[in-house]
């Protein structure tokens, strides 16, 4: 992280493997919707979990360029999935897509499963929050 942003790990605790338990940071709050995995035109070029995944992260970073920042400014994702057991078989080749997109920035994440999203051919979405400084 830069100067504008730190990571928090409190004492004792076993540091997380690709994410942060929390981040501090400075500077203008960007706040993406929800990002799912079709392109700019709203066309799912893929159904394959690992492909949705890139394209949401990929959605994500768009907005958050659109106000001046990068993946380096994202502090926290929520991911929602559709399959937490897609979601698991994928952890191997996750991260591959994941650091494609994201380069080595790991912020604060949540990730649960949903019953489904209003998209029906969505299998992910993606929520991110960036602080870009000022």
């Amino acid at each position: 992280m830069n100067g504008d942003f730190s990571i928090l790990q409190p004492p004792g605790w076993v540091k997380p493997k690709g994410y942060a338990n929390g981040i501090r940071a400075r500077g203008d709050l960007v706040v993406t919707g929800g990002q799912i995995g079709w392109n700019g035109d709203c066309v799912f070029e893929t159904h394959d979990f690992l492909g949705q995944i890139r394209q949401a992260l990929a959605n994500v970073v768009a907005v958050v360029r659109e106000a001046g920042g990068g993946p380096e400014h994202i502090v926290r994702l929520n991911w929602y999935v559709t399959d937490i057991d897609a979601y698991r078989a994928c952890l191997k080749d996750l991260g591959p897509v994941y650091r494609d997109v994201m380069g080595r920035n790991f912020p604060a994440m949540t990730l649960v499963q949903v019953a489904g999203l209003v998209e029906r051919e969505a299998l992910v979405e993606i929520e991110g929050t960036a602080v870009v400084p000022c």
